[in-house]
């Protein structure tokens, strides 16, 4: 099975900007029902051959982070690629619908991170 890694506060800027490729950062709580379900489906991602690195924000714990990113709902997944941020990504629960969201997403320029 695929790792989703932990990020916080401290570590998240230079993590990401380190990160080269694709990344997913997902914004959750523990007590979100549907926060689990976007984690299991982002490891059938990966575990499907996925090339992206997958990241984890507790917006309970972060909150600091959660406000930068004007986090009002849970789940929340945002995108970057080589550290670059490229915006939200607002789709539907589904493998698909997640792939040709980060396609869309990524073909559009950079954005300034929040």
């Amino acid at each position: 099975m695929a790792d989703i890694n932990t990020l916080d506060e401290f570590d998240f800027h230079r993590t990401l900007a380190r990160t080269s490729g694709t990344s997913i950062v997902l914004f959750s709580y523990s007590g979100c029902s549907s926060c689990r379900r976007w984690k299991i489906l982002l490891r059938e991602y990966l575990d499907g051959g996925a090339n992206v690195a997958v990241f984890e924000v507790d917006a309970q714990r972060d909150q600091g982070l959660t406000r930068n990113f004007s986090v009002f709902h849970l789940p929340a997944l945002f995108l970057y690629h080589d550290g670059k941020y490229h915006g939200a990504l607002q789709c539907e629960a589904r493998l698909d619908a997640l792939d040709r969201t980060i396609t869309t997403t990524l073909s559009m320029p950079a954005e300034d991170p929040p």
